[in-house]
């Protein structure tokens, strides 16, 4: 009986909560309003992010090719040849600090990460595809800040990389994008032949590896760097396309490691002619950038750092909460009608909100406050899409609108 016994368990256990796969992001334009469970397959309407501020960095980051946070403050290197390291204020982009790693090489730094005892410098550029000496720089932050650095190296080659004298500019096997997670070392591929990123893990200790190949993602350009928020299951990359058009391309609500297993979001930066080279953030609706000085004729662009908001996009699935009412899953115990919209939105909480109503680019149209009950006037909205977001007990909550 013992045998029949678990098996009926089992059977009850798995229909308490069926899962229904398909798009869970009500930004995207295939948005399954009855799915629970992410299948990676949201598509997404070309938009853009705004800037909120930009700054002129100092001479000594011309060539700026790095960003991280540590403890609230920004870090930022060179990618030729100069061995420091500099904080930067985040209000002002102005150097406060600087950090000389003397004992060590730089041959093409292009990314600095860092976890809770470590900054981790990727001296991996490899634009012709021949390098035989990639490694990953690991320094004691502790000893960084005392001017007395102790490093040591994390060498490696691709695990599928066969070829070390391709023609020029056309590698897949060129690295400027770093993350550092708690286990493992991600790297993602700047393929110049391909326009694609590959991301690929290492071990996060001194040593001799071989980099092993995980997954691909078709960005459609040149990715340049990274940041991560491991526990929001959050990675936003960046880069620019052959035309110097710079994108972020997020990569988020993903399963396990799986990094391309969930949603796979491109967003245009309105900076054309920015050679973006660096990402980092410390809650992932804010994002620090940086571009390196580029001169081409006529046009030169300084080296600048650049603060991007992407509440918008991000905001409510980094913070949105999740409970069971009766078997079935809610964000936020809310009634909103009707759907489609008509003359009058109709909003009913049990307690009170915050309300948010979009259009479908992300332009603020109607906010406020109320509890219990509200009615929103949309008479005057045109036919079309619409978020509304709704901030309740600090948990989030968007609902796709149609009118």
């Amino acid at each position: 009986m013992k045998p029949l016994f678990i098996l009926l368990c089992l059977f009850y256990i798995g229909t308490i909560v069926p899962q229904t796969p398909g798009c869970t992001d009500p930004l995207a334009t295939n948005f399954n309003s009855l799915a629970t469970q992410n299948d990676g397959t949201c598509l997404y309407a070309p938009t853009s992010a705004s800037i909120i501020n930009s700054w002129i960095l100092s001479d000594s980051l011309q060539e700026i090719s790095g960003l991280c946070f540590q403890e609230g403050k920004l870090y930022a290197h060179n990618d030729n040849g100069d061995k420091k390291v500099y904080r930067l204020d985040t209000l002002s982009g102005i150097k406060t600090g600087t950090y000389s790693l003397s004992s060590i090489r730089n041959i093409d730094w292009e990314e600095i990460a860092e976890d809770q005892n470590y900054f981790y410098l990727g001296d991996f550029g490899n634009n012709s595809g021949n390098r035989n000496d990639l490694k990953i720089y690991r320094a004691l932050k502790s000893s960084v800040f005392n001017n007395n650095p102790v490093i040591d190296s994390i060498l490696f080659v691709y695990s599928d990389q066969s070829n070390f004298n391709p023609p020029p500019y056309s590698t897949n096997f060129d690295c400027e994008a770093m993350i550092v997670g708690q286990d493992s070392i991600y790297l993602f591929t700047k393929q110049w032949g391909q326009g694609s990123s590959s991301y690929y893990a290492l071990p996060k200790s001194a040593g001799t590896y071989t980099a092993t190949l995980k997954g691909t993602v078709n960005v459609q350009g040149l990715i340049t760097g990274a940041c991560y928020l491991e526990q929001k299951k959050l990675i936003v990359l960046s880069g620019y396309s052959t035309l110097l058009q710079p994108f972020l391309f997020m990569l988020y609500d993903y399963s396990g490691k799986n990094f391309a297993s969930g949603n796979k979001r491109k967003i245009t930066l309105n900076l054309p002619f920015h050679q973006v080279e660096s990402a980092t953030t410390l809650n992932g609706q804010r994002l620090y950038i940086s571009n390196e000085r580029f001169v081409n004729g006529t046009l030169t662009v300084q080296q600048q750092l650049h603060l991007v908001d992407l509440s918008f996009f991000l905001q409510p699935y980094l913070y949105a909460g999740v409970y069971e009412v009766d078997g079935e899953s809610y964000r936020t115990n809310l009634k909103i009608g009707p759907v489609p919209l008509e003359n009058i939105l109709y909003v009913n909480c049990a307690s009170e909100f915050n309300y948010k109503l979009y259009s479908c680019k992300g332009e603020l149209l109607v906010s406020g406050f109320s509890v219990g009950n509200q009615e929103i006037r949309v008479e005057q909205l045109a036919g079309g899409v619409y978020i509304l977001e709704i901030l309740v007990s600090g948990q989030y909550e968007r609902f796709k609108l149609v009118k």
